[in-house]
């Protein structure tokens, strides 16, 4: 199969395989490049999954995930991210996508923030020292309380332009609501580390986290989306990264056809 121009399939989207499955069927279908996670790479082995991707000719896209820096003690969860940093430069990729965690016990979002905000100060100097990329990523509001105290582009640019290393991610489910989100898209500029894409679907399901689509399946509007990132100048391989149930228990070779099936026909005309 011919190869697909800058597709990048994150393994989230066929959360069951292993990295080895997910290497081999991004070699059978053409697609150079894959985002990994870190609990299947440690589960096969950092050094064996390096050896793996760079055998089989693909690019790492990012590796994620660093961040979970808002508790009131958040020692470990430096230590954490420095060793996440060093897993980054092993795996060859500039990206270590940043999830930066959600409110803690006290219930302070504005504490939260500022403790995101110190964190990656502490941080930025050690990953440029390994030539790796922070690359904050806003969340949707909806998953301020869990995930992600930071809800908007804005405010992860915000942190991103004091610091050497440190960018963002574009991940179109968190941005696509936000009503400056094509200011602040156009802020970012060469600070956008990684592109993300899927679909929002509707109804919501119980698991909100699970309620991704394929493209073309949702209401955003990929097509202006992507067209307001390539304007940046953005470049970089771009990421389809699918949290679904139904799909994670779809056969893997027909998830990754359909991925590169979507991209071709709603997010490369764009790029």
């Amino acid at each position: 199969m011919a190869a697909v121009a800058r597709l990048s399939l994150n393994q989230a989207t066929i959360k069951r395989a292993t990295v080895v499955e997910a290497v081999e069927g991004c070699v059978r279908h053409g697609i150079e490049s894959i985002g990994l996670w870190r609990e299947p790479v440690a589960d096969h082995g950092l050094e064996r999954t390096a050896k793996l991707v760079a055998d089989a000719g693909l690019r790492v896209s990012s590796l994620c995930r660093g961040g979970l820096l808002t508790a009131l003690d958040n020692r470990a969860a430096l230590d954490d991210n420095r060793r996440a940093i060093d897993e980054a430069s092993a795996l060859r990729t500039d990206t270590l996508v940043m999830v930066v965690g959600g409110v803690a016990g006290d219930k302070d979002l504005i504490g939260a923030r500022q403790r995101v905000a110190d964190a990656i100060a502490e941080l930025s100097g050690y990953a440029a020292e390994a030539g790796v990329t922070l690359a904050l990523e806003p969340m949707h509001p909806v998953f301020c309380a869990d995930r992600g105290v930071l809800s908007t582009l804005a405010q992860a640019l915000d942190i991103a332009e004091k610091h050497e290393s440190v960018g963002v991610v574009v991940d179109a489910l968190h941005v696509w609501w936000d009503p400056d989100v094509d200011a602040q898209i156009a802020r970012a500029g060469a600070l956008i580390a990684s592109y993300q894409v899927c679909d929002w679907l509707t109804p919501v399901p119980a698991d909100v986290l699970l309620g991704r689509g394929y493209p073309g399946d949702g209401s955003i509007d990929l097509d202006r989306l992507t067209r307001q990132v390539a304007a940046t100048g953005y470049a970089r391989d771009v990421e389809v990264e699918i949290f679904n149930a139904d799909i994670w228990a779809a056969d893997f070779d027909d998830v990754i056809e359909e991925v590169a099936r979507r991209y071709h026909s709603i997010v490369e005309p764009a790029l």
